[in-house]
């Protein structure tokens, strides 16, 4: 009622004013929209994992030199907008069609520049931090985003839906693997969670910690991250130690299965010589990406033989 009554007001006394103070009037009205309009304006829009603005409006060229905000892309319907992307871009198939722009981090510059991108996405790590500054300075849109856990996967999601104007669109797909996700939770909800050691490098052996979204997998596939007490994303580790924890399962992609398999080394751990080794499909599981639902299934399936998904 306060909001009726203060605008009766004001029509009641525009109403008693001359020809030349309405104009006045209404200038100043349309001032003071235009300046809340502008104060709201940089609250509301949109920042990047660097903390700055995307003034990207809505981008029509599209550098994406992160393999999982490709795929992403491509799932909200904006693959064609995609004009270059990181060797390592492989999913969807049309997205091997893009040109190839090397490395995601560090980039060349002049190869980016080169395609004349309104908008170019980086993962947000310190090695981007120089280009992503440069990018930015020369008056180029520039997206950073850190895509290291499931709610990264979600909030970066929305993000691009903003920047590419299908917000409805991104929600949807936001929505479809989150109930996947959550129906492979429900179906191994009643299971033992045995613990799981992730093969991930061996030369340093590197692992992941929880901060990683392979780590938040595991947990909804039904096992126990077997160095959950870690925070960050991954870790270096000792093989000594991996030993010591002993964990029930180890996981590893196909390389890192035969390695464990071929060298001597890992047949001090119980599971290796258990022959308790999931080799999970990196392609599927390595990435917070669309595809999480399915990595999700995947790794519930290897985990738990018969499982009812």
């Amino acid at each position: 009622m306060a909001s009726i009554d203060r605008g009766t007001t004001i029509l009641r006394a525009f109403s008693r004013l001359r020809p030349a103070g309405k104009l006045v009037f209404c200038c100043a009205m349309s001032l003071s929209t235009a300046c809340a309009r502008d104060s709201a304006s940089p609250a509301s829009a949109p920042r990047d994992d660097f903390g700055q603005i995307v003034n990207a409006g809505r981008a029509r060229r599209i550098v994406s030199l992160n393999p999982a905000t490709t795929e992403m892309l491509f799932a909200i319907g904006a693959g064609r907008r995609v004009i270059g992307r990181t060797s390592w871009d492989s999913y969807p198939d049309s997205a091997r069609l893009v040109p190839d722009m090397g490395p995601g981090l560090r980039p060349n510059l002049e190869v980016v520049l080169g395609a004349k991108p309104d908008l170019v996405i980086l993962y947000a790590s310190a090695d981007n931090r120089s280009a992503a500054d440069r990018l930015r300075s020369l008056g180029v849109a520039t997206l950073a985003v850190k895509n290291d856990s499931i709610g990264d996967f979600a909030r970066t999601l929305r993000l691009l839906g903003r920047v590419t104007g299908d917000s409805a669109r991104a929600e949807a797909v936001v929505d479809s693997v989150h109930a996947t996700l959550q129906r492979v939770r429900a179906a191994t909800a009643g299971r033992e969670r045995r613990t799981a050691f992730w093969y991930i490098w061996d030369s340093p052996l590197i692992t992941i910690g929880r901060g990683s979204f392979m780590s938040e997998l595991l947990e909804i596939a039904g096992a126990k991250n077997l160095y959950d007490d870690i925070a960050a994303p991954s870790a270096n580790v000792a093989l000594e130690d991996v030993v010591t924890r002993n964990p029930h399962w180890v996981v590893a992609g196909p390389e890192g299965t035969r390695n464990l398999r071929d060298d001597s080394r890992w047949r001090a751990l119980a599971a290796v010589r258990a022959g308790r080794i999931i080799m999970a499909d990196t392609a599927l599981v390595g990435r917070p990406s669309v595809r999480l639902g399915e990595a999700a299934v995947s790794l519930a399936r290897l985990l738990h033989p018969g499982i009812d998904l």
